[in-house]
């Protein structure tokens, strides 16, 4: 995409915040453990006594986007399993189509593994025709590596609704990504859909 959709996919910053120094997860784990309500933020960030997943040390990375999917109440999930060779090439090339005015909402299930993943978020353009029709910015959190008791982590994003109207109707082309409190790229892609008078 353009340089100037890069510009434009850029997570929010809180005025103040700084990151955090980094920990592993032994470090962690054994950070005042007589804090009755720092253990309950360390189990929230799944950091716990189950064994870790094992992990290839060839594969660097800390965040793994496994499938993504649109759920729309009374019908079938669309999923798209990213770990299918070309999946991410095919979003682009294929779009699906939402029925105007119908409510859904976005789900990521997902791996972390190596080290605590801080401050996960997921970034969107939307372009109608070249013009910026939205941009949104869903914060997903913080996450421990997954273990063999959570071995996959899934997040439902806040309930959205497709526009509707005569106008609205047409192809949508959008880019999205997943990023970090340290401004790590862990996912990055484009995809299209339609709006459309009804289901196809």
């Amino acid at each position: 995409m353009a340089s100037a959709g890069d510009e434009d996919l850029v997570a929010s910053k809180t005025d103040g915040f700084k990151v955090g120094e980094k920990k592993t997860v032994e470090e962690y784990a054994k950070l005042d453990q007589n804090d009755e309500s720092l253990n309950r933020w360390k189990a929230s960030l799944g950091i716990s006594n189950s064994p870790a997943l094992p992990v290839d040390p060839k594969d660097t990375r800390r965040c793994v986007i496994h499938s993504l999917a649109l759920e729309v109440p009374g019908r079938p999930d669309i999923t798209i399993d990213l770990s299918v060779p070309g999946a991410l090439e095919s979003l682009k090339s294929k779009p699906f189509s939402i029925k105007e005015g119908a409510k859904f909402r976005m789900k990521a299930s997902f791996k972390v593994q190596h080290d605590v993943l801080s401050g996960l978020k997921y970034l969107q353009i939307v372009k109608r025709k070249g013009i910026r029709v939205s941009k949104d910015e869903e914060m997903l959190g913080s996450y421990a590596p997954n273990t063999q008791e959570k071995p996959i982590y899934e997040k439902k994003f806040a309930e959205d609704e497709a526009p509707s109207g005569m106008m609205a109707r047409g192809h949508y082309e959008a880019v999205s990504k997943f990023v970090d409190d340290d401004d790590h790229t862990h996912l990055k892609f484009e995809w299209s859909f339609d709006i459309a008078k009804d289901w196809k």
